[in-house]
């Protein structure tokens, strides 16, 4: 599967999986595509671990990390906020409503003197002073890439990864995004449909890789969006562009980290059970459809704070839902849920990631074999 993407990158098949556990990121580098491991959660200690041990593992084999740099976020005048301001922002009403949601739910609380951040929500880092530190980390390793789940690079970030020979990507969910993209001078953009886990806008992918390969060529294109197997790979490049980035398809493999009850609600989920929610970032996300998502739909439900005041809100109470959700019908395991996109309904089985990157690759041989002989 070569294109101008596997040769930026120097790997076998261009697809890119985008994971925040190591073990996928390392396993399907290993495998011959390009894992990139989502950090904006990390600490610079923990990343430093990450990444010492995805290189230790894959051996010289490439990969990547992936950062939230959104340029609307609470605190963006300031260049961001610390924790003590985040939390004195917190407005009472938000605070009473996720309390009510746990005591109706009969979520218990956390055991003494043991915290957790849930989901990561509360240490994301998505301001100058919060990435910024990441980024040394990331540059004092072999990454080959740096992408931007969530708005524009800057250039002085670009200018960096080019001194340092690591290739650039950003995430598109309109076609004026991608144009204001090249325009800062990223070497490869995704285009992500609707369809996508995680922060995604309304068009769908159908519509919008062709739009996006058109709009910034020859700036080579990833197609993200409702993509895990080998037909919608193919599907992809008949739409022009150069590979695929997948994220939604990694939560079900043996490798990930994903919460035991949250992984079976993945494997008994339908297309149809993911809904676009700003309840767990305060921006707009797919994730799967839980009782926690139908609260903040309410019509008495207040809004959503902004990113990054929603996150630290909810962060405490996605914590003690991880904790208390494997048991099947209780509150906290009809609350629990977490990003995935509308492919969830074909993640029916639990897999190795490398198992996941051959068939991915053996399907879209059999369906370019098939073109060529319609063709013929």
């Amino acid at each position: 599967m070569r294109t101008r993407v596997s040769d930026m990158l120097g790997i076998e098949f261009p697809i890119l999986a985008f994971s925040h556990c190591r073990d996928v990121v390392a396993a399907v580098s290993n495998a011959g595509a390009f894992g990139v491991l989502g950090a904006v959660a990390h600490s610079p200690e923990r990343l430093e671990i990450d990444l010492a041990w995805i290189e230790e593992q894959t051996k010289g084999r490439p990969y990547g990390v992936d950062l939230l740099l959104p340029q609307k976020y609470a605190g963006a005048d300031e260049g961001g906020l610390d924790r003590e301001a985040v939390r004195r922002l917190l407005p009472p009403e938000q605070q009473q409503f996720v309390d009510e949601i746990l005591r109706r739910y009969e979520v218990p609380e956390l055991p003494e003197g043991e915290g957790g951040s849930g989901l990561g929500l509360g240490q994301m880092s998505v301001s100058p002073r919060g990435y910024e530190p990441l980024l040394d980390v990331a540059f004092s390793h072999r990454i080959r890439l740096i992408a931007s789940a969530l708005g524009p690079p800057p250039p002085a970030l670009i200018e960096r990864a080019h001194a340092a020979d690591v290739s650039v990507a950003a995430l598109a969910g309109t076609r004026v995004h991608a144009e204001r993209h090249r325009a800062a001078g990223v070497d490869l953009i995704v285009a992500q449909g609707t369809e996508a886990g995680g922060h995604t806008g309304e068009i769908a992918t159908m519509v919008l890789v062709p739009e996006v390969v058109d709009a910034v060529a020859p700036t080579p294109v990833l197609a993200a969006g409702g993509i895990a197997s080998g037909r919608q790979i193919a599907a992809a490049m008949a739409l022009g562009a150069e590979g695929v980035w997948c994220g939604s398809v990694w939560l079900t493999t043996e490798e990930a980290e994903t919460h035991p009850a949250v992984k079976q609600k993945f494997l008994a989920a339908g297309s149809q059970d993911t809904v676009r929610s700003r309840s767990l970032t305060g921006k707009p996300a797919r994730m799967l459809r839980s009782a926690w998502t139908d609260e903040w739909e309410r019509e008495d439900a207040p809004p959503p704070l902004p990113m990054p005041l929603q996150s630290a809100l909810v962060a405490p109470a996605q914590a003690r839902i991880a904790r208390s959700s494997t048991k099947e019908g209780t509150g906290a395991n009809r609350l629990a849920n977490y990003f995935v996109g509308q492919v969830v309904g074909t993640m029916n089985q639990v897999k190795p990631a490398r198992q996941v990157v051959l068939e991915m690759v053996t399907e879209y041989a059999e369906v370019a074999q098939r073109f060529a002989e319609q063709v013929g």
